[in-house]
């Protein structure tokens, strides 16, 4: 392979694909919608689409799990949550497809911001559970697990692969909780990660295990025929097995 082909780059890879596009369009749109408004506004907004252990069990306004992933106050964070779906996070939807990929974006987002609140209950504390980072650390992890040997451009000049990759994520989201001692936000990615986990694996994916039995379920009625007639019937016993050359 010559020097040229070997760092030449794959346009094609760095498109954004229409799931993740979706996704950064609706974070980005509603962050800015929510800091635009005065203090005031965003004062009697906040109750009504911020998911937090108050908003969602004392008051019972369960759509602010749904609102909470697209909303992020960290510039920094929205900024490398935006890299990631533009650069990392469309390799699943390539895999997938789309409805699925947004499927997952769902289900892990909507699980972390549950268990997160879930956390701030039992621990007393009203933290509020926002932005894409549990589906942006679940992503890395289905990657990891889908391309496990897959060589990845750490930055453009670590080459590791995409186990190492979810290893190093891990232990870095790991480090941050611990250092911060944001139990909530840790309790609440720990989920989603682990619901990644369930999904990516072909032994423990609930869907494949229900398309597993039903198949079992179907061949369970079926039998197999001998001469026309069921294989355990007392014709076919009594009359030995004639074979055609």
């Amino acid at each position: 392979m010559s020097r040229r082909q070997r760092f030449q780059i794959d346009r094609e890879q760095l498109r954004i694909t229409r799931g993740a596009a979706i996704l950064l369009f609706l974070e980005v749109g509603f962050t800015l919608v929510f800091h635009m408004v005065d203090k005031d506004v965003q004062a009697r907004w906040a109750p009504w689409v911020v998911p937090s252990a108050s908003t969602v069990w004392d008051h019972f306004r369960f759509w602010t799990v749904i609102t909470g992933p697209f909303l992020e106050p960290d510039l920094l964070s929205l900024l490398l949550q935006g890299l990631m779906l533009w650069l990392f996070v469309p390799a699943l939807e390539r895999w997938w497809g789309t409805p699925r990929f947004l499927r997952f974006a769902a289900y892990t987002a909507i699980t972390s911001a549950i268990v997160g609140t879930l956390a701030g209950l039992a621990l007393g504390r009203d933290v509020p559970m926002l932005g894409l980072d549990a589906f942006i650390w679940a992503s890395v992890v289905a990657f990891g697990i889908i391309y496990a040997r897959q060589p990845v451009q750490f930055f453009g000049v670590m080459p590791i692969t995409g186990r190492q990759l979810m290893y190093g994520t891990l232990a870095f989201v790991t480090l941050f909780i611990v250092l911060q001692g944001a139990w909530e936000q840790g309790a609440g990615y720990a989920a989603a990660i682990g619901l990644a986990v369930v999904l990516t694996n072909q032994r423990w994916n609930p869907r494949l295990a229900w398309l597993r039995w039903k198949k079992k379920r179907e061949r369970a009625h079926l039998q197999v025929l001998i001469g026309g007639k069921p294989g355990g019937s007392k014709s076919s016993k009594k009359k030995p097995e004639q074979w055609l050359n």
